[in-house]
């Protein structure tokens, strides 16, 4: 079922709740990454135009229900300031008095930004009395947030419920679309490229992709239970012991659908998980006994980048080593090379995938970064996102 957009609605004089993700990376007290923010422009300066009163509402961090003064939304506000060029009205509040009185007194084309939503206790409860507080605050709800899509959360989903209208923003219409129309209907070769940490986190989407895919690459710290599964010694390196039957079985599914999957032939290995520790690259079957893989190594590489090049389409989630070191970013980094100089259309699935190309200063080559690693995870996986399935059907 098609959901509704904000272009299926009319805004001119209403009050619209806008769900943003401005969940940012801070230090001493400034933003330090503003990606997030201004992947919701879009949707508020439309906003503005049209001449709605504009309500935004965020959370970040984690602070459990309670006020944590480090976790206030003033240096957002500020930053979003700076961006639209315009007053950003900031309450102390997220629902109350206060806020309702900042709303009356805003006018037309006016932007205000609610305090962190997470500081309410209802909030990740989904909490019915909390949702409709915050749906009385408004005439409309629009949902922004795709970072936040997979979590029924009082202003993701809950809300929803509680204004007249519920729709989608341009944010989280074009992830939809873009992902949407990659994994659906993809141009072949299609290439997944899977990392990061853990197999348990990405399963469901390799058992998904494994049905769509011509190539699937593994690397990254879920590598090592693949290499373990073909019966080599991994030393110190992560493991998880109890998927080591399921590895065997993706690799067997894998040949039975002729999906070409690659597993690492080398790795750079450790002597201890640090920056500056002893490392050198060699084959998996030869990690030494309490050294651990760290990277995939340089036959690894160019046996990926073999398969990128020919690829039209590829989808990647999850860096292929501890790229935060610089001694171990080998991998990841030239991965991230290969993808720029592709002409496939390139998916990269948020999280520390879009982190490590943005750090390889290969952003702008992408076709479309996620602003949201668990949702596009879950998207991938063909999982409903619960926020979306809260918004009203066209």
């Amino acid at each position: 079922m098609q959901k509704k957009i904000l272009k299926d609605v009319n805004v001119k004089d209403k009050r619209v709740l806008v769900r943003v993700d401005f969940n940012v990376p801070m230090e001493d007290g400034e933003v330090t990454d503003d990606t997030r923010i201004k992947a919701a422009l879009p949707t508020i300066e439309y906003l503005i135009n049209e001449e709605a009163k504009v309500i935004l509402m965020a959370h970040l961090g984690r602070p459990g229900g309670e006020v944590k003064e480090e976790l206030r939304l003033d240096p957002v506000a500020k930053r979003l300031a700076n961006l639209l060029n315009k007053t950003v009205f900031k309450t102390d509040e997220t629902v109350g008095a206060e806020v309702e009185k900042a709303i009356n007194e805003i006018e037309t084309g006016d932007v205000v930004l609610l305090e962190n939503t997470r500081f309410n206790p209802g909030e990740k409860q989904n909490d019915s009395d909390f949702a409709k507080k915050l749906g009385e605050l408004a005439d409309l709800y629009v949902n922004d947030a795709f970072g936040a899509t997979h979590r029924a959360h009082a202003s993701t989903a809950g809300v929803a419920e509680y204004t007249d209208e519920a729709v989608m923003g341009f944010l989280i219409q074009k992830e939809l679309e873009t992902m949407g129309d990659a994994i659906q209907d993809p141009e072949e070769p299609f290439v997944a490229i899977m990392g990061g940490v853990k197999v348990s986190d990405k399963i469901g989407v390799i058992e998904t992709l494994i049905e769509k895919v011509d190539a699937l690459l593994i690397g990254g710290g879920m590598a090592n239970t693949f290499i373990a599964a073909q019966g080599y010694e991994i030393g110190d390196s992560l493991l998880e012991e109890e998927k080591i039957d399921l590895a065997k079985k993706l690799i067997d599914k894998a040949k039975e659908k002729g999906v070409k999957l690659l597993i690492p032939k080398d790795v750079v290995i450790a002597d201890d998980f640090a920056a500056d520790a002893e490392h050198k690259v060699v084959s998996v079957k030869q990690i030494e006994d309490k050294w651990q893989a760290l990277d995939i190594g340089p036959e690894t590489v160019n046996d990926f980048k073999d398969v990128i090049k020919d690829a039209k389409t590829i989808v990647w989630n999850g860096p292929m080593g501890v790229f935060e070191m610089a001694t171990f970013a080998k991998g990841t980094f030239e991965i991230a090379e290969a993808l720029a100089e592709s002409d496939a259309i390139t998916i990269i699935g948020g999280g520390d995938s879009a982190a490590a190309v943005k750090k390889a200063g290969l952003a702008d080559d992408m076709t479309h970064i996620s602003t949201g690693g668990g949702a596009s995870l879950q998207f991938m996986e063909g999982k409903p996102l619960q926020a979306v399935e809260a918004l009203d059907n066209k």
